[in-house]
């Protein structure tokens, strides 16, 4: 059996204290794994419990700083520990999110496919009683925020700078979706 360069066994799997895999290479900040012993970006910690607000705010942040699979994995957080009545909308926005990451990595098809996925998702979850505005978010603004960009990529634009073309989650005067 070979070893990486970390000492880590070739055909090792990375394990938590349960059994369950998780992934320890170090990855990109489109969330694309890199060599073991490689710098990469600090990982979100998952299975994160925060209160919605501080979903938002952290998300954007990170957003903002081109790394929207990171970003993602608060949603995919939010979702899993909020609400039942909330899933929709927080699986909504982490689609959207690796819609972006996937659009960022210049995966056509995946990007403009998942953006229109989370823009589905969040338009449902206003549509379907909850309000449109939730925790501040304009989730009108992000579905169209998010089927211009599936356009764009669409019409073979290339990969998109994921901190350029970053949706703002909380709308302020003057600011893009």
């Amino acid at each position: 059996m070979g070893s990486t360069s970390s000492g880590q066994p070739a055909d090792a799997r990375d394990r938590d204290d349960e059994g369950r895999a998780r992934n320890a290479r170090p990855r990109d900040g489109l969330g694309r794994p890199l060599p073991y012993g490689a710098d990469g970006v600090e990982r979100q910690p998952e299975g994160v419990v925060r209160a919605p607000e501080q979903s938002v705010v952290v998300a954007q942040q990170l957003l903002d700083a081109g790394k929207p699979f990171h970003a993602h994995e608060v949603f995919e957080d939010a979702w899993k520990s909020g609400p039942e009545e909330e899933r929709t909308l927080w699986r909504g926005l982490a689609q959207l999110a690796v819609g972006l990451t996937h659009a960022a990595r210049g995966n056509v098809t995946g990007g403009a496919r998942l953006l229109r996925r989370g823009a589905g998702a969040v338009e449902e979850w206003a549509s379907g009683g909850g309000p449109k505005e939730p925790y501040g978010m304009d989730l009108t603004g992000l579905a169209e925020w998010a089927r211009a960009l599936a356009a764009d990529v669409e019409r073979g634009a290339g990969p998109v700078d994921a901190a350029a073309r970053a949706p703002r989650l909380r709308p302020s005067p003057g600011s893009r979706p």
